[in-house]
């Protein structure tokens, strides 16, 4: 008979994502924000495209702080999906599966994406 203490499999209070795993998710999360920010793109060019009112209008939104903060958002996603994209293709190759070259490549595409975007918040 079963003890009815007994943790679940796995036992969640304890149980931590690998680092892989979160990039993993990170990953998909970041592509799917990237879809919706195509999409508000495709409605800035609309307003650029539909007059001076509407183009006005735009800059306006686009103006406020937590529009910024998503426009900022927008690049780092893209930053850390082109990162996440490369390693891809480095697993084509057959290389790096090995659990400590996962683990250190996946702080390589951290740092990389981090770079990327702080020259950009430099330059821009």
């Amino acid at each position: 008979m079963t003890s009815k203490n007994r943790p679940l499999s796995p036992h969640l209070q304890v149980y931590r994502l690998p680092i892989t795993g979160l990039i993993s998710i990170t990953h998909r999360l970041t592509g799917v924000f990237l879809s919706l920010g195509l999409i508000a793109f495709v409605a800035i060019l609309i307003c650029i495209a539909s007059g001076e009112q509407s183009y006005i209008a735009m800059q306006g939104v686009m103006s406020l702080w937590f529009c910024q903060l998503i426009y900022w958002g927008f690049i780092y996603a893209l930053f850390f999906h082109l990162c996440h994209g490369v390693r891809h293709l480095l697993w084509d190759l057959g290389e790096t599966f090995d659990r400590s070259t996962l683990d250190r490549f996946a702080v390589y595409e951290l740092s990389a994406s981090v770079v990327l975007f702080v020259l950009t918040f430099i330059i821009l």
